[in-house]
């Protein structure tokens, strides 16, 4: 496995490097096709003094890559914050990846027959057996008009990262969505 320990705009000192690449190391035990594994240390500049280390991690597996990244005080405690969650994506990719070839050999899940080509995830959704995702939940609800101020307040009361409306001023649809850096940002379609 590859390790790339590299520094976006800041350098990274020897014993951090030294110390990225061996715990880096252990994610070889949840999965063996990890070809390549890069880490990115960066320091954001934002409101929360708490959490400017910034560590992302990029694991590249055969047909798949996966991602996490996590802020925090210390590039260290960074670093720990997310490798946890890239085990944890690996895990899941493995888990799904048994449970599909024993699903397979025997056509059930839980003594329930699934159709041809079907097989269910470890969530019981059904996955179409392809490699693409596919829409498992839909939801139908009326966007309310209101403006982007209204809808903020919205979002806020809800406790949601994003919140769709139907814009007063534009009489598009718009999505309101909290950015990394504490602000709020506007995606609006236009006709």
């Amino acid at each position: 496995m590859d390790i790339v320990v590299r520094g976006k705009n800041r350098s990274v000192p020897g014993r951090l490097r030294a110390t990225t690449r061996e715990k880096v190391a252990k994610i070889a035990r949840f999965t063996h096709d990890a070809g390549r594994v890069e880490v990115d240390f960066s320091e954001v500049h934002t409101a929360r003094i708490d959490d400017r280390q910034l560590c992302e991690i990029t694991v590249h597996l055969k047909r798949r890559f996966l991602k996490a990244h996590a802020a925090s005080s210390e590039p260290e405690a960074a670093l720990d914050l997310a490798i946890d969650k890239v085990e944890h994506q690996v895990a899941r990719v493995k888990d799904k990846r048994v449970s599909r070839s024993h699903g397979r050999r025997n056509g059930t899940t839980n003594g329930a027959a699934l159709p041809d080509g079907a097989v269910a995830d470890d969530t019981g959704d059904l996955d179409g057996g392809g490699a693409s995702p596919t829409i498992v939940k839909t939801k139908r609800f009326a966007a309310k008009p209101m403006d982007p101020e209204e809808a903020a307040l919205q979002m806020e009361l809800l406790g949601h990262a994003f919140f769709l409306f139907t814009n007063t001023e534009t009489g598009h649809a718009a999505l309101l969505y909290r950015r990394r850096d504490g602000n709020l940002g506007l995606i609006e379609t236009v006709s």
